[in-house]
This record gives structure tokens, sequence and C-alpha cells, in this order.
């Protein structure tokens, strides 16, 4: 099983500011903009806060209200009206998804979603960062993959309630996948009760990839375990050992700037589930199950 740390939503670049989170701690990670999307910003509502008003407030205009949205990854059924048999998901395409297939990553490897991330707040009506305060990047979301479907000319038979998620918007662009969300968290071949796709709903000390009092959002502070050693691969993009240190009982990463995944052998770091798992089960996350149901995570 392998643990896959995935850079999704506003940054500097994609979208020109950070994600959100709101004064009374809510997670927002906003999609990137994308002009051919078919779903606009002003149609996405969540955790009950439209997007419209929103990205058109942080950005002060530069990404309209009407603007596409790149809804990818798409976990929560609370965001959109959904079609019949709908179930999160997420897509990649291009070098990132050769990434993705050279490490093998597949059915039943766990997406852990990482962004940056800025405290707001409103005034006079409108939403602003909060001047004092800092970004980082914040774990916002996870899917545990069921299937990974690849994409041709035509949309599988069985995933038509798709058709709007922008990867399947492109069925023209290189090695363009989609990865389905499990129905149930699957550690093991066992199910252990929890949602296999969903999102931290707050912010938690617990979610921060960045450590304390850092000066950039790259230089993060991990649980000592993710530290390679002899006979154990790094996190993909992280073999030079200049970018770790110990400290006590963590390790610091200064994390490479630009990347989208990053992935990590489970069977080499068999601390890294259980850490994922508890993660999920302790968020206070929004997940999906085969049904259809919102649970607590």
């Amino acid at each position: 099983m392998k643990l896959i740390l995935s850079r999704k939503g506003f940054d500097t670049s994609a979208g020109g500011v950070p994600n959100p989170i709101l004064p009374d701690g809510r997670l927002l990670a906003l999609p990137i903009p994308d002009a051919r999307s078919v779903i606009p910003y002003r149609a996405i509502t969540q955790q009950g806060e439209p997007l419209g008003p929103l990205v058109a407030d942080l950005t002060r205009g530069r990404v309209s209200p009407d603007a596409g949205a790149h809804l990818d990854p798409d976990l929560h059924p609370g965001q959109l009206p959904r079609a019949p048999g709908w179930r999160p998901l997420f897509g990649q395409m291009a070098s990132a998804q050769s990434h993705l297939r050279n490490q093998g990553v597949g059915p039943g490897d766990l997406f852990l979603f990482f962004g940056l991330f800025r405290d707001v707040e409103r005034v006079d009506g409108r939403w602003r960062f909060v001047p004092a305060s800092r970004p980082r990047h914040v774990l916002w979301g996870w899917l545990q993959v069921g299937e990974a479907l690849a994409l041709g000319e035509r949309l599988p038979v069985g995933v038509e309630w798709a058709h709007e998620h922008p990867h399947c918007q492109r069925l023209d662009a290189p090695r363009n996948m989609l990865y389905i969300a499990s129905p149930r968290l699957t550690i093991d071949r066992y199910a252990i009760g929890l949602p296999g796709a969903g999102i931290f709903t707050h912010y938690a000390t617990r979610h921060c990839l960045t450590a304390p009092n850092a000066e950039t959002v790259s230089a993060w502070e991990l649980p000592a375990w993710f530290q390679p050693g002899e006979g154990r691969s790094p996190l993909t993009y992280h073999a030079d050992p200049r970018r770790w240190r110990r400290r006590a009982d963590r390790v610091a990463l200064q994390a490479v700037a630009r990347g989208q995944e990053f992935v990590l052998d489970g069977e080499q770091y068999p601390e890294a589930i259980p850490w994922a798992r508890e993660l999920i089960a302790g968020a206070g996350g929004a997940g999906h199950d085969a049904t259809g149901d919102e649970e607590a995570g």
C-alpha cells in the first residue's frame, strides 16, 4: 500500500492566492481556475459557503464567480447537485500521471491532499486575508483508490455520472486517468469503518505540514519515521539527504517547491498507513460511503 501526498487547490501560481481558513476554522480547498471546465465557481458550495463570492473577494476580482473551476479532486457530495451513482474521484494526466504509474499507484493506495492555506476574515461584507496571518501547507482531504480507469476517446461505461469532471472533459489528453474512491477505507483487506474519501472540515495543528514558526511554507515538520534510511526509498522527489534533518521525535523536511504527488511505500514505512488512518479517524472529516451517505470521519 502506498501513501501519496498530493498538492491540490489554489496557490500562488494557480489561482494566485492561498486557500482560506475561515474564522470558525473551516478549511475550504478552492479548485484552481480552468477555462475548459463546465462548472463555474458560482455553482459550487463548500461546507455551506458559496465559492463564487469567496474567490472573487480573495483574488480581488481576478477570478470571476463565472470562471470555470477545475473541481478535482472532487471529494464531497454536498458541493454540487449530483447525478445518480456519483462517487468521489480524482484525475491525473500527462507527466504527473506518468510519475504515479511509474510508482505503481493503483487500487488500495491512499492519497492525502494538501494545499496552501491562510486565515481569512470578513470586513465590510467582503472576504480578505488576515493581515498578520501566515500561509502554511495543510492536509485537507483523502481518497483511497477503489478503481483506476484510463480515459480514451469515450467515457468508460458505468461512469457517465462523472461526465462533468474536468478530466472527462479532456478525453483527448495524454495519459489521462481517473481514480475513483473505494466505498470504505480498507487496510490489509479489512474495512475499518471509515469512508474511502472525504475532507478534513476544520483546521487542526495535526493537519499542518509546515513547521511552527517556519520562514517558508515548504519547511515541513513530520513524524520522525518519514526520514529515509538504509533499505527505505525516500518520499519521491525528496532523495537529497540534505533536505532532511532529525529533531528528536520529529524530522524537518525542506519540501520541493513544485511537483504534484509525492509517493511513499507503505511496506517500507509501516508507520505511514496507521498515521494516515488516525488523521482520518480523528479529524472530524466529512466522508462519503458507497451508498452516498455522508459520515463523520
